[in-house]
């Protein structure tokens, strides 16, 4: 496990590119056969890639947690961002098709990863907070999730937003709130207007690109933004003191996971666009 520093709104002002990304950014985190995960100290968020094409893998500790297995004191939201796979917990296999949600408890021991097919893997997305105590690990396909309509084509900006880990009535959590938006075919931005909700940070993995686009993450604050550029299955780590929003080269989707003070997904302070600098 790597272990992941940002920094302050005031410091962030003074970063160059490079900076930016070496600090924000999560690249190459689906390397073939192996399990990659990143400790930032936003939250004490846990950002993971499985990308299982020899062997099952496991889900480990690493030092980083101090702690006998990696949910003994927290909790995992899981996106499989490619074909059919099977996820393991304690036992019980959890078969999931794109875009399905696993939300595994506190208190779940032994977690392994596997495709289906080796050769068409499923590529596994996490995403851990700490967790105070213990919910059913649970299993969401995308028919589970709930929808959410939101944008125009006029506005460049109509997607669907599938909640899955949410406290009004989806699966239950300690404090992760996950989900998926998809952008219909004609729109490019995603959060629009921006917005920044401080009780809490968020981490954007971008995903459905082809090798040709880019989405343009936006951050900081309204009077000083900057931006990202990210690729597929990419993801940035927003603190809570940063706005967050995007444009991409072409339609794409994106998972979003949150976690800090409080669950209310609606809990939200907009930036009028005329304030963006």
């Amino acid at each position: 496990m790597k272990s992941r520093y940002t920094v302050g709104i005031n410091e962030y002002k003074r970063m160059c590119t490079e900076e930016l990304r070496s600090t924000f950014l999560l690249d190459n985190m689906f390397q073939s056969g192996q399990s990659e995960l990143v400790y930032c100290e936003v939250d004490r968020t846990v950002v993971g890639g499985f990308l299982p094409t020899l062997a099952p893998l496991n889900l480990e500790a690493g030092k980083e947690l101090a702690s006998d297995y990696f949910c003994q004191r927290r909790e995992a939201g899981i996106i499989n961002l490619g074909k059919q796979g099977l996820v393991t917990v304690d036992g019980v296999k959890y078969e999931m098709n794109n875009v399905d949600c696993l939300y595994i408890g506190r208190g779940s021991k032994e977690v392994t990863f596997e495709s289906m097919d080796p050769q068409d893997p499923a590529y596994f997305h996490l995403v851990s907070y700490p967790a105070h105590r213990e919910y059913p690990t649970t299993l969401a396909t995308q028919a589970d999730a709930n929808p959410v309509n939101m944008g125009s084509l006029e506005d460049s900006n109509h997607r669907t937003i599938y909640q899955y880990i949410h406290a009004n009535g989806g699966i239950k959590s300690c404090q992760l709130v996950m989900g998926v938006t998809i952008l219909e075919a004609g729109s490019v931005w995603n959060t629009m207007k921006p917005h920044t909700h401080e009780r809490r940070s968020e981490v954007y993995t971008y995903f459905n690109l082809n090798e040709d686009s880019a989405v343009f993450h936006m951050m900081g604050s309204a009077e000083e933004t900057r931006h990202i550029i990210t690729r597929d299955k990419e993801s940035v780590v927003s603190p809570s003191w940063s706005l967050h929003s995007g444009a991409g080269t072409c339609a794409y989707s994106f998972v979003w996971a949150m976690g800090g003070e409080n669950q209310e997904f609606t809990d939200m302070d907009h930036i009028e666009v005329k304030e963006l600098k």
